[in-house]
């Protein structure tokens, strides 16, 4: 799995959830990260990107569209 920017990242999955593996974070910017799982609904990325998450121990959440007052960035530290 590659280490993406934030900007390929945006590139490679345009107006898209992306559930990203230990990013890289910076002032509440994401810098990088693993992609592990992508879609337009973000429910999905919730429920099925799980699957995806073992050897990870930071996940974050993000929208490569254009964010809405609505959306927002979060991270999630696995317990």
């Amino acid at each position: 799995m590659d280490i993406l920017t934030l900007n390929e990242i945006k590139a490679l999955y345009p107006d898209q959830w992306v559930l990203v593996g230990n990013p890289t974070i910076l002032n509440t910017k994401i810098l990088n990260g693993v992609v592990l799982y992508s879609s337009k609904d973000k429910k999905e990325v919730c429920y099925l990107g799980k699957a995806h998450t073992d050897g990870f121990n930071r996940l974050t959440l993000t929208f490569t569209g254009t964010v809405s007052a609505m959306r927002h960035t979060g991270i999630m530290k696995r317990v």
